[in-house]
């Protein structure tokens, strides 16, 4: 890809412009700008702030989950990333030259994204880049625009920014620090970035070729090309692979990155006879860490700025975008005076929990692969000579435990269930989707139609009464076979219809069946009929409303 440069116009505020901005975000990598352009869907003004003038070198974060593609819908530009990546749902784990096991992490079907795309971090920059572009009125992306002081007053944060024009102050209601692993505004506040460095050192290699090898994550334990280590590749748009080779503690960075170091390694992969180009290497050893905190009054931090994992399971990218996700809706909430400042404290319990989630795996994952003692390298030498055969075995090898939703269950917004249900996603799990049609018998996805604002969604037959609801705050779905058989229907949204009976089985739904979903596709509570009373407190607990407000909504 030609690396775009992006233009740096004089900021207003050097001509005399000072009203306070409701949000500043800083960095516009992958997170903030997915932080812009939702706080933009929900009508908040944004303004970015990056010290650069164009989109990431070299591959980077190139594996983007199931989870994070369907954001990335809800926010518009979901199918271009899908149509210009390479899509995958299989993987294949080797031990030396022998095949360990092959994984489908979508066995099934009726989904409208894979389990993973494989997109270079400068493609999906670019294309956020310009979907922000669509919000003109509501995103002012500040190129070459780097803070050099920051200052939190009693209601807001006052920033120091240098431009290619010259200094200037920008206020701020809110301030989200998107600026990387080794964030700027982190270092600025003083905060500690406590956790565990791994000395092992990594080379990624992004190579041009075309070659047959499959759209699959490959892994070797021990390959014979690159013996007592281990190997991973990619493919990733445009014929570029992604080679990832574990060096050793010892390895000189310098060295190993030197294309006359690299190429024998890529050549010991893909033959002699292949050809191949070098794009880009970078050799890098990583840490395990997280802000104790991700809130600091006015100034909130998220992706890498807030906590880093190892590249081992796509958790980094991936949970910064998640991060965006569980944070613009709140902030936006609160900035309207519809919620609590309070509801902010929610965005440090729940992605605090999933940060913790994602280091965990990472670290086992690290202390898999790179052993170091001898019992853990008994360990991982037993579970490679059993693996291919028992079943147990290869439950225990890891390569990687690929990043998927985490789970706000038992946290504090969500309404425990009331009632034992026979299946579905419990109170706090990412929704599923499902192939539907809509009134019209157009085929649809259900996850188009919730997230956003908070949702009603119910299970209706002719037997359910919709107009008890109808004092309810909040966007109402039902999937019914027919509206002709629903009592109260001109309250509905939408009204869909489930022809392969797929969202019924997914959610556990009988006639009758409501689930009270969040603007981020999270399940707030669940209910076996749509009672009003307990669907107004789930509401208020699921807003950050004090106990209080949430009683007077009973």
């Amino acid at each position: 890809m030609r690396t775009p440069r992006y233009a740096s116009p004089a900021p207003p505020e050097l001509s005399g412009e000072t009203h306070r901005r409701p949000v500043v975000v800083i960095g516009a990598g992958p997170v903030g700008l997915t932080c812009a352009i939702d706080l933009a869907s929900r009508g908040v003004p944004v303004v970015v702030l990056d010290d650069d003038d164009t989109v990431a070198t070299g591959s980077r974060a190139i594996c983007w989950a199931k989870r994070t593609l369907e954001i990335w819908d809800r926010l518009g530009i979901g199918q271009r990333m899908v149509d210009k990546g390479v899509t995958w749902n299989a993987g294949r784990v080797f031990h030396g030259a022998r095949e360990l096991y092959r994984f489908d992490l979508l066995p099934e079907g009726g989904h409208r994204r894979p389990a993973f795309v494989n997109l270079q971090q400068y493609y999906v920059e670019a294309f956020l880049v310009d979907r922000a572009g669509d919000f003109p009125d509501l995103i002012g992306l500040r190129w070459k625009n780097a803070v050099t002081g920051l200052a939190q007053t009693e209601d807001g944060v006052r920033l120091d920014v240098e431009s290619p024009h010259g200094s200037y102050i920008l206020d701020a209601a809110w301030v989200i620090a998107a600026d990387g692993a080794r964030s700027p505004t982190r270092s600025r506040m003083g905060l500690p970035f406590p956790g565990q460095r791994f000395e092992e050192r990594f080379l990624i290699a992004d190579v041009t070729m075309q070659a047959g090898f499959p759209t699959e994550r490959l892994f070797w334990f021990e390959p014979t090309f690159h013996a007592g280590r281990s190997a991973l590749m990619h493919r990733q748009p445009d014929d570029v692979f992604r080679l990832d080779f574990q060096l050793g503690p010892d390895a000189d960075p310098e060295q190993e990155r030197r294309p006359e170091r690299v190429m024998p390694r890529v050549r010991a992969v893909v033959g002699e006879e292949t050809p191949v180009t070098l794009e880009w290497c970078s050799v890098y050893s990583f840490r395990c860490a997280r802000l104790e905190r991700f809130v600091h009054g006015r100034v909130i931090f998220a992706g890498d700025s807030a906590h880093v994992v190892s590249p081992f399971g796509a958790r980094g990218g991936n949970g910064g975008v998640q991060d965006a996700d569980n944070l613009c809706w709140k902030l936006a909430l609160v900035l309207a005076g519809r919620a609590p400042e309070s509801l902010i404290a929610t965005y440090d319990e729940e992605r605090g929990h999933a940060a913790d989630e994602n280091i965990r795996h990472s670290s086992r994952t690290t202390a898999f692969m790179t052993p170091r003692s001898g019992a853990e390298r008994a360990l991982r030498d037993g579970v490679l000579a059993l693996a291919a055969e028992a079943p147990f075995a290869r439950a225990l090898l890891n390569a990687g435990r690929l990043s998927r939703p985490c789970s706000l269950a038992g946290l504090s917004l969500q309404t425990p269930d009331a009632a034992a249900f026979p299946g579905g996603p419990e109170p706090g799990t990412a929704c599923p989707d499902a192939p539907v049609t809509d009134a019209a018998g157009r085929p649809a996805w259900l996850l188009d139609r919730l997230g956003g604002p908070f949702t009603l969604l119910i299970f209706a037959d002719a037997a359910t009464d919709l107009r008890p609801l109808a004092g309810l705050d909040l966007r109402i779905v039902a999937i019914a076979p027919t509206a002709r058989s629903l009592h109260g229907a001109e309250i509905l949204r939408d009204i869909l219809h489930d022809p392969e009976g797929l969202a019924a089985a997914r959610y556990g739904a009988a006639p009758g069946t409501a689930y009270l979903i969040r603007p981020d596709a999270h399940v707030a509570a669940r209910f076996p009929a749509p009672d009003p009373e307990a669907i107004a407190r789930a509401l208020a607990r699921a807003q950050g409303r004090p106990d209080s407000a949430i009683q007077e909504a009973a």
